[in-house]
């Protein structure tokens, strides 16, 4: 399956950006190769860059502004490439979580109720990646820009790059000036997309998971299932006993239990596959987020830059909120089964043998439900939306500490 058939348009959009990457599946031998390749340059690129970051603050020592801008393209530079190594070596478990996201989530068999709900969750998932795409290469185009606009009435031997080389290389003359500013955007482009892909797709399968939820509680609370049976047998099951709607019921019931168990599983391996990105992300979301702010409101830097830095706190911002608020739901949404189960039919039903298994399997799903699904940093803390305001928290502490140190 080298391309997911919907009309979802975040699933759609996010699956080219995974090709350009080349974390994605394939068909045959020849497009495995293009992929492999794909990933090869794409590690390249970032290793490139971090290679331009480093040198630049090593040469910029003693300059604490240029310092700072290259920690911020560091730190940057960092989270992609760790998502890449983490994927690499989760692959098969990540193409699998795609496959069941294709074959149960987007392509299920709902009624019109459900069918609203998965809907709900693609309008939520193409808010969310559209605004975080548009940030990122908007910030991606502000690096570019950036030097276009410094070079304006300036001589060949003065041009600027978007990142410094130091090199023993005339740099500024042509053509050495236009070989390396090709390279840099064509890496600057790569690196942007590799930074935005994973968690978009992260936040498409933590909504659709929270929506599944969601179809569930519905399922289980009015059992429409058990409701399509009976107008199809023409009421013959209301007819014959109490008994038989029992039975009906239970079986019903056990598919829906079967369902849960799926979503569990789910959960459980988008959490194995995630968990050390995740930690990753929110450890260096605060210093991020620290950073691009001293840039924007305390360094001594030109409106370009400010530009540059406004556009990427705005993703950061957007991709923090994006992640922890699609966890938040699946804590939510998972942890509401034991309401939606508890309004079930139970309390109809007679206590003959399917009546009492179906409300002993009843207390067990209500019992299993009270301790919700969700995503951790490798087990250290649970991601909701608390850790959306604690991240911002430690960040404008980082700020504080930093703005004392450029008070004489």
């Amino acid at each position: 399956m080298s391309f997911i058939k919907t009309d979802d348009i975040s699933v759609r959009l996010t699956s080219i950006f995974m090709k350009l990457v080349g974390l994605w599946m394939a068909t045959e031998r020849s497009e495995q190769r293009i992929r492999d390749i794909t990933v090869g340059y794409t590690l390249v690129a970032i290793i490139f860059a971090m290679w331009l970051q480093t040198t630049d603050m090593y040469y910029s020592w003693g300059d604490f502004s240029a310092c700072l801008f290259a920690a911020c393209n560091i730190l940057s530079l960092t989270m992609p490439f760790i998502k890449i190594l983490v994927l690499l070596a989760h692959k098969e478990d990540f193409f699998r979580l795609i496959f069941y996201l294709q074959r149960k989530f987007l392509h299920g068999n709902y009624n019109d109720y459900e069918r609203k709900i998965v809907i709900s969750c693609k309008r939520k998932c193409t808010f969310f990646i559209c605004f975080f795409t548009l940030f990122t290469l908007a910030t991606v185009a502000s690096y570019i820009i950036n030097p276009l606009v410094a070079n304006i009435g300036r001589n060949e031997s003065d041009r600027v790059l978007p990142f410094n080389m130091w090199i023993d290389l005339p740099l500024t003359v042509t053509p050495y000036y236009e070989i390396i500013f090709v390279l840099q955007v064509l890496s600057l482009y790569h690196i942007g997309i590799s930074y935005f892909c994973f968690d978009n797709f992260l936040c498409i399968m933590n909504l659709h998971v929270a929506g599944q939820f969601r179809v569930l509680q519905y399922r289980i609370a009015n059992m429409p299932d058990l409701m399509d049976k009976v107008k199809q047998s023409g009421d013959k099951i209301l007819n014959t006993g109490s008994s038989c709607l029992a039975n009906e019921c239970y079986s019903i019931f056990k598919k829906y239990i079967r369902q849960h168990q799926a979503l569990i599983a789910y959960c459980g391996k988008l959490e194995e596959v995630f968990s050390l990105i995740i930690l990753e992300q929110v450890l260096m979301f605060s210093l991020l987020i620290c950073l691009d702010g001293y840039q924007v409101l305390m360094a001594d830097a030109s409106t370009s830059i400010r530009v540059i830095f406004i556009c990427h706190i705005l993703a950061c911002l957007c991709q923090l909120l994006m992640f922890t608020y699609s966890c938040d739901c699946i804590i939510r949404e998972s942890g509401s089964i034991a309401t939606a189960a508890y309004k079930g039919p139970w309390l109809v039903l007679p206590m003959s043998t399917s009546g009492r298994m179906m409300r002993k399997d009843l207390t067990l799903i209500i019992l299993r439900s009270h301790i919700p699904c969700c995503l951790t940093g490798k087990g250290f803390f649970v991601v909701s939306l608390e850790t959306y305001t604690s991240v911002l928290s430690t960040a404008a502490s980082y700020f504080t500490l930093l703005r004392q140190r450029e008070t004489p």
